[in-house]
């Protein structure tokens, strides 16, 4: 998916005892294993990949796999309640899920990572953070995420930190916008006041599309995802101005 996967266990995690060098190398293979296969069926940049085949009209989604629909299903449905601010589709009319795909990766990596008995790990996949359980799981405190500033990727000075898991009520973090990829979101509406848009939920796909569809829908998006979900949300406008929940707080 052009992104770094980074997978990180406290070695004081009780789950079947101390996670060892074996252990936390079976749970970075399925990882690994599971990021690999979504990318092999729905990366634009391989054209012999599902999605590919669907975007050259090659074939049609009522013809296409089952995790393929049900990816498109999961999309559309956040169309509607986003009122059309998330989309999967570009503005020429081609499919393109990427919007929705890492967020599902994440959340399938975490599902897996349960399964196998890892009760405390934080999961990050180019910014995005999913995590369960507590860094310091016998005193039940939360993972600190950072956010990063768009006007300063290379030095990558902290603007703000936010808890997830432990005694928090988010596990999940995502910041969509312009400063790593450039323009790649289509702008709806009132959409281009914000350069970059970080959305806090408790689950990994809320928190990603949420922050996509604020920063192609403004303010208005902005304030409906603060109203319509349990989120915190901060937005950075071009002039370094910022909007932002109660749950964020600059450092």
């Amino acid at each position: 998916m052009g992104t770094v996967i980074g997978l990180t266990m406290p070695v004081d995690s009780p789950a079947e005892g101390q996670p060892g060098f074996d252990e936390l190398g079976a749970a970075t293979a399925v990882v690994e294993c599971l990021f690999r296969d979504l990318d092999e069926t729905f990366s634009l940049y391989r054209p012999d990949s599902e999605a590919s085949k669907l975007a050259r009209g090659d074939l049609k989604l009522p013809q296409a796999s089952a995790q393929m629909r049900e990816r498109y299903a999961e999309a559309h449905e956040w169309r509607l309640r986003t009122e059309g601010a998330f989309t999967p589709e570009r503005p020429d009319g081609v499919l393109d899920l990427s919007g929705i795909v890492k967020g599902h990766a994440i959340r399938e990596a975490g599902t897996s990572l349960l399964a196998l008995g890892r009760r405390d790990w934080c999961l990050n996949a180019g910014g995005d953070v999913l995590v369960s359980g507590s860094p310091h799981p016998e005193r039940t405190q939360p993972w600190k995420a950072g956010v990063v500033g768009p006007a300063d990727r290379r030095r990558r000075t902290l603007i703000t930190g936010y808890p997830l898991g432990g005694n928090s009520r988010h596990a999940a973090i995502a910041t969509s916008g312009s400063a790593e990829r450039g323009e790649h979101i289509w702008r709806v509406g009132n959409g281009g006041e914000f350069v970059q848009v970080t959305v806090a939920a408790a689950d990994i796909v809320t928190a990603d599309v949420l922050a996509t569809a604020i920063v192609a829908g403004g303010t208005r998006m902005l304030n409906r995802a603060a109203v319509g979900w349990d989120v915190a949300v901060m937005a950075i406008r071009a002039d370094g101005s910022m909007l932002a929940t109660p749950g964020f707080q600059p450092s």
